[in-house]
């Protein structure tokens, strides 16, 4: 319709529930609104749209004609508002949209597959608390006895954080893993992240070599909470020793490599700040209290042990994902 045809349209509403003053006709102006919305018409030209279709229907008198001008001044800001809001939603769509495609890219950047071996099982966990991750994992297989994990953590999350992640992805990969320590390899990434990233992030990560035929694993941590190993022998969990400042911090970081060896049965958990900073109501859970939730699934596969623990402090944070969420399983099988 043509603003003439909707004037028309428009009059012919008015004057029938002047008439008869029906729900129908209220009906009829109601579904006529929604599509003036739609055709982006302003608030004032509806005001002015609804004098001329008085007048259509009598002579109005001047004082009710001139009370007119002062609610055609009002409707003009309402109008500037909505067409600002109008823009505003238009903007947050396009942003939406973009993220949509940052965060497809971002799944990219993550390993499509997971090593496996005969005698050591791998559960993941990862989960973004909202559409982009801050958390970082990677698993890359040597050869048939050696396989690097990495799990990091960077500072803030959307769009900053996706560029610094492929940053770090990219300089992993740049560098020849085959026989790097984790030590040096922690050194490359620092000097990467010092020299390219804002001031004001930093990126907290474990890197560590699991030799599958020694079944010993070999790490180095940067800023990171190091983990935990848990001992079948003892049915007992420890927690993982290792510290060193969180890359993009300091120029010229010393980062000490640190060893463990599994026995069958044991394992060894990594995960993200995300995991074990929960809420239990009002209060951060303790460790021990965290522990205990681990604990009880031990003795399930490695994927098994990470999906109860997401399942249970999703429960326990009523179904809230307040941060990103990442944990990484490595079980040694018996035999």
């Amino acid at each position: 319709m043509n603003h003439h045809q909707v004037m028309e349209q428009y009059a012919r509403i008015l004057q029938a529930y002047l008439a008869k003053k029906g729900e129908d006709q209220l009906y009829v102006a109601q579904q006529l609104s929604k599509w003036l919305l739609v055709q982006n018409f302003s608030p004032e030209e509806v005001v002015d749209m609804h004098v001329r279709a008085l007048e259509e229907c009598g002579e109005l008198p001047d004082f009710i004609r001139e009370t007119f001008h002062i609610l055609t001044e009002v409707m003009i800001e309402y109008g500037n508002a909505y067409r600002a809001i109008g823009s505003l939603r238009s903007k947050q769509q396009q942003m939406e949209s973009e993220l949509e495609v940052a965060a497809a890219m971002q799944q990219t950047l993550l390993p499509r597959q997971i090593p496996a071996f005969p005698e050591v099982e791998i559960g993941l966990v990862s989960v973004p608390a909202k559409q982009m991750s801050g958390d970082y994992y990677n698993f890359v297989q040597h050869d048939a006895d050696t396989f690097s994990v990495a799990i990091a953590d960077i500072t803030g999350k959307g769009i900053p954080a996706a560029m610094c992640m492929s940053m770090i992805k990219y300089a992993m990969d740049s560098y020849d893993e085959t026989k790097v320590a984790p030590a040096s390899m922690l050194l490359h990434l620092n000097r990467v992240a010092e020299r390219n990233m804002d001031p004001s992030m930093f990126v907290t990560m474990v890197y560590g070599r699991y030799n599958v035929s020694s079944h010993r694993f070999r790490y180095a941590v940067a800023g990171h909470e190091p983990g935990f190993c848990y001992r079948s022998a003892e049915d007992c969990f420890y927690e993982l020793e290792g510290q060193g400042a969180a890359l993009g911090v300091l120029e010229e970081p010393g980062f000490r490599e640190y060893e463990i060896a599994l026995e069958p049965g044991d394992c060894l958990i990594l995960l993200t700040d995300g995991v074990t900073d929960r809420k239990n109501g009002r209060y951060y859970i303790q460790q021990e209290e965290f522990l205990s939730y681990l604990h009880s699934g031990v003795g399930s596969s490695a994927q098994e042990m990470a999906d109860h623990l997401y399942r249970r402090l999703l429960l326990l944070s009523n179904f809230e994902l307040t941060d990103d969420y990442t944990m990484v399983v490595l079980r040694r099988l018996s035999g």
